[in-house]
This record gives structure tokens, sequence and C-alpha cells, in this order.
């Protein structure tokens, strides 16, 4: 039986991002009264980020970036609408602090799913 194998276009892993920023970011913000703890929103980042190195290689960061920006903008578009939110202090500093280590463990989590596929040997997947 002869396999196939297909092409996600990077408007597809945007969208894959995306849809998967979204749902952490909803439940960081909304699942139970938005009072999750952030271990668990790091774990969901970091599994996330890592699954996209380890499906689509290099590639993955596209998947990453999305990912990535869902949380701190959910974080400003809350803090800049007024509404109440669950960073503590809601400031800009915070928002920026949140940002740059969510974009440090989605990196991370990127780097460890190439890594774990070039030593589990894993095929590349058009652009490794």
């Amino acid at each position: 039986m002869e396999s196939k194998t297909f092409a996600i276009t990077s408007q597809g892993l945007v969208a894959i991002g995306t849809a998967a920023g979204i749902a952490i970011a909803a439940v960081d913000n909304f699942a139970f009264g938005g009072e999750v703890s952030p271990i668990v929103i790091v774990a969901m980042l970091f599994g996330v980020t890592a699954i996209a190195g380890g499906l689509f290689m290099w590639r993955g960061w596209i998947v990453a970036a999305c990912i990535w920006v869902c949380l701190p903008l959910a974080h400003l578009i809350k803090h800049l609408l007024g509404l109440p939110d669950t960073l503590n202090p809601n400031t800009y500093a915070s928002i920026i602090m949140l940002a740059a280590f969510s974009f440090l463990v989605a990196a991370i989590g990127v780097g460890v799913g190439v890594l774990v596929r070039r030593i589990t040997g894993g095929s590349a997947m058009h652009g490794s």
C-alpha cells in the first residue's frame, strides 16, 4: 500500500496555531471562572508547541508564534477594555513580562519537539 503525504501551507499552519492559541487563551481567561493555575497554562503552551515542533519540524515556529501571541493579546485586550483580568497586577509591564515568558516557553517547546523528532529518527516534513 502506497503512503500518501500532504503539505500544509503556511496559511494552514497559521490557522492551526491561531485555533490552538485561542483555545489556550480561553482556558486561561474563562475556565473555572478564570482561576486556572498558571502551571496548567504553561504546560499547555509547552505541550502544544512541542507537538507542533515534532510534527512540522522548524515550520512549527509558525504555529508556535500564533499560539504565543494569543496569550498576551487576550490580556492586552482585556486591559484596554477595562475588563477584569486574572493577571495581577494588570499593567502593561505585567503583560510585557507575560509575553516574554510565554515566548520563551513556546520557543523551548518547538525546540524540544524538533529535537525529539530528530532523536527518534522521524522523517522531516517539508521544511526541516
